[in-house]
């Protein structure tokens, strides 16, 4: 069983202290054996014991030990005269690695009387220290031509502990190829050499890692490693070599100059320069095939150098050697067959011979057009040709193979010069080689026309909007055809188409231009005479046969402000002054007069307006500016004067606007009684036509008539055949100034009881009024006044309007205005 430290040390202190009593008068020395790195504390001996010496003592004489080493490893319990580690002690550190015993050395000093003790105490090494390599790794190399028992030294591994405890063997990491020799030293030294067991193959292995291992012959033992890297020096002991003897390639052929072809890369299993290689041809390769390729020396590309024609050679053999650039060279070869591919490197051919250049529109279908011919100077599929035409538009022709390579282009279906005037035929003839080549001849065909095309207007129906009071020979609108034909098959007449309307030709009102369309005014029109014009106008080419369409135009005559209103009532001569009596005793509203002007435009230029634009006592009377109606505002008074002057202007609302001016003299009686001019009187018995009575017979009378006017209006509409032509804007206005005006005179019945006036208006078809006055006298005679018409005016008013449907001009009236002969 194995000692601890302590009883070691207790056992080898005792003895030396034995020792040290038999030798005390001789040598008086006291010695003691401890290990290294006890703890600090521990307890060496008992030194008062050891050197007889009372423990009291050594407080009273001041005992004390000397510094040993400039460090104080020990010290004395003065207490128990015990001597105890003051500090660990490392014998390696004390004495030398080289040297087998350690001792310390100290002196135990007493005072009164001064007594000094020598001790020595003996420090026992242990395995406290590993073994350790100078260089933990170590690079060796070796050529791979070394002989086998080749020695070679290795750095050795150191150990600070001695004896036992220092390096005892060296162990080597298992290879085959290498093993360690351990040698000793003069002073007990451990050496280690390493031996190659083998051959070395740097192609085989080129790098050995090995380990080294020391281990001291401590209990338990320490060891350390080193690394031992062996890199294994190249000799140019290996050819160079292909990895294969001979390679089978194909090349196209009319490849370009300078396509790679093949690189080839030979192997070299040495390093270095001995594994550097340069490529060569050998002299089993032909001149010819040098031309045609190249080779480079330093990466091994082959390339094409020259043309390639399949046709010319079918195949080529390529010697090729690598060589290295080892002390003593090495080289190996290869065997390259290159076979040629053949392309398609021939176009196909395509010629036309025979070829009509242009053809009439209207050419019948499978008429011949050209004749093509195809060929190709290659054989197998590269030689199989076929022809086809451009598919980017639908054509009208189709190819008919006729024999051999020769085909027929023929007309598939009817052509159209104004659709497609021109065209360009590609025929493309291709070959079945891979890959396909194709060549493309393009011939054109010209359209010849033919006059297959009427004259086209823009529109069927022309509306022409003219003023009256126009220029003759104004340009009233450029009436343009158009026909796709060409030449003289688009040359264009124009002409009216005569049509009389009374007994006038549409070419003594209308002019147009033969050539250009321009259709022309040649009178001045009269809105109050004629309204429009229906008429058709014919366009006609120069073709043969000649071809022609026509127009409808509708001429319609706008109105212009160019008559001032006329006062048709009161009525009085030109220039004189009306004058009108009323009683003075008229209540406030008393109607005085109403004037009544007439305008023979249409529309806003026949709109009448009234206003007063002089008055002698404006508080007195007032003027009903749409109606005309002049009324008292209040009653007269004595102040008032007996005569009152009145001046109405009637404006019409065209622009610039016309007017016209009546002067009214208004005189008031106590006692009136009205002279009436120009009337038949009839008298009446007073009994028999009270006021109510009177009323109701005018009103009865007015519905009566409205109602046969308008049973007559519809008996004439039905029996009449519709017209094309519209209703006049006049009409519809008469037609509702009539209807309107039926109303009016039923409520112009119902009047105040001062009025002694009743009135009733109707509009006439043409715009002129026709007034009937109905007044009633004191004596109960009903006087009847009818306005007469101004001589010379030239129009006669008619209470039956005329047909509302549209006229055409084939009709015997030029226009929907009345006019007497």
């Amino acid at each position: 069983m194995a000692l601890s430290i302590e009883t070691v040390w207790t056992r080898c202190a005792t003895v030396l202290f034995v020792f040290s009593g038999m030798w005390g008068i001789a040598l008086p020395i006291t010695r003691y054996s401890i290990p290294e790195e006890m703890q600090e504390g521990s307890v060496v001996a008992n030194l008062a014991t050891d050197l007889g010496l009372d423990v009291r003592a050594l407080v009273t004489r001041k005992a004390k030990l000397d510094i040993i080493h400039t460090k104080k490893y020990l010290d004395i319990n003065k207490e128990t005269g015990e001597l105890f580690i003051l500090e660990k002690i490392d014998r390696e550190y004390i004495c030398s690695s080289k040297t087998t015993s350690c001792f310390l050395k100290t002196d135990v000093i007493l005072e009164n009387p001064i007594r000094m003790f020598y001790i020595e105490l003996e420090i026992m090494d242990i395995n406290d220290n590993a073994p350790v390599f100078r260089r933990e790794t170590m690079h060796l190399d070796i050529s791979e031509s070394t002989a086998p028992g080749e020695r070679f030294s290795l750095t050795n591994a150191v150990d600070a502990d001695v004896g036992a405890n220092s390096i005892k063997t060296y162990y080597l990491s298992e290879s085959k190829y290498f093993t360690i020799e351990i040698q000793t030293g003069s002073d007990g030294s451990k050496y280690v050499d390493l031996v190659i067991n083998s051959n070395l193959d740097r192609e085989e292995q080129a790098v050995h890692h090995l380990i080294l291992t020391a281990a001291d012959g401590g209990v338990p033992a320490r060891s350390s490693t080193a690394s031992i890297i062996l890199r294994v020096l190249d000799i140019n002991d290996n050819a160079p070599f292909f990895n294969q003897p001979i390679y089978a390639i194909n090349v196209t052929e009319n490849s370009p100059i300078g396509t790679l072809v093949m690189k080839l890369n030979a192997t070299d299993l040495d390093e270095g320069t001995n594994a550097e290689m340069t490529y060569s041809y050998t002299l089993y390769t032909s001149e010819k095939t040098q031309e045609k390729f190249s080779l480079n020396s330093n990466t091994g590309e082959i390339k094409v150098k020259d043309v390639i024609d399949f046709e010319e050679s079918h195949s080529f053999d390529i010697y090729i050697q690598a060589r290295d650039q080892g002390s003593n060279s090495l080289s190996g070869d290869c065997k390259i067959m290159a076979f040629i591919t053949d392309l398609n490197d021939n176009y196909p051919e395509v010629t036309i011979t025979s070829f009509k250049s242009t053809v009439k529109e209207d050419v019948a279908i499978g008429t011949l057009i050209a004749v093509i011919s195809i060929s190709d100077r290659d054989s197998g599929d590269n030689g199989e040709v076929e022809l086809t035409l451009n598919q980017q538009a639908s054509l009208p022709f189709v190819l008919d193979k006729s024999s051999g390579d020769y085909f027929a282009l023929l007309i598939s279906e009817p052509l159209d010069r104004e659709t497609i005037p021109r065209y360009d035929i590609t025929f493309i003839v291709t070959d079945k080689g891979t890959p396909r080549l194709f060549d493309n001849e393009t011939i054109t065909l010209e359209i010849l026309d033919v006059n297959d095309n009427a004259p086209i207007f823009p529109q069927s129906f022309y509306t022409i909007h003219v003023v009256e009071n126009n220029i003759p020979g104004a340009l009233l609108m450029s009436l343009s055809a158009f026909d796709p034909d060409l030449h003289e098959n688009q040359y264009l007449v124009y002409f009216i188409m005569e049509k009389e309307i009374i007994n006038t030709s549409m070419s003594m009102l209308f002019s147009i231009n033969p050539e250009n369309g321009n259709l022309y005014a040649l009178k001045t029109f009269d809105f109050e005479r004629e309204r429009e014009f229906l008429f058709h106008i014919e366009a006609r080419d120069s073709g043969l046969p000649p071809l022609s369409s026509n127009v409808t135009v509708h001429i319609i005559i706008l109105d212009q402000n160019d008559n001032t209103p006329l006062i048709v009532s009161p009525w009085r001569a030109q220039g004189s002054v009306f004058e009108e009596v009323i009683p003075r005793s008229a209540d406030k509203g008393f109607l005085v007069v109403k004037v009544i002007a007439i305008d023979t435009d249409s529309l806003q230029n026949s709109r009448v307006t009234y206003q007063l634009l002089q008055t002698s006592d404006s508080t007195l009377f007032s003027l009903d500016q749409y109606n005309g109606e002049i009324r008292t505002t209040r009653m007269f008074s004595y102040r008032d004067p007996r005569h009152q002057r009145l001046v109405v202007v009637a404006k019409d609302n065209g622009d610039p606007a016309l007017s016209a001016t009546i002067t009214i003299k208004i005189s008031t009686v106590e006692h009136m009684v009205t002279p009436f001019s120009e009337t038949t009187e009839v008298p009446l018995e007073f009994d028999l036509f009270t006021d109510l009575n009177l009323y109701l017979v005018v009103g009865l009378g007015s519905v009566s008539f409205l109602l046969l006017i308008t049973i007559l209006v519809i008996i004439v509409l039905k029996c009449q055949k519709p017209k094309p032509m519209k209703m006049p804007p006049a009409i519809n206005m008469n037609l509702n100034s009539l209807n309107r005006n039926s109303v009016i005179s039923r409520s112009s019945i119902i009047s105040q009881r001062s009025s002694t006036i009743a009135d009733s208006t109707l509009i006439s078809s043409d715009a002129y009024w026709y007034s009937l006055f109905l007044a009633e006298t004191r004596k109960g005679k009903v006087v009847v006044r009818q306005p007469i018409v101004p001589k010379g005016a030239g129009y006669f008013v008619s209470s039956i309007p005329r047909c509302t449907g549209p006229t055409e001009t084939s009709d015997s009236r030029a226009s929907t205005l009345q006019y007497s002969k």
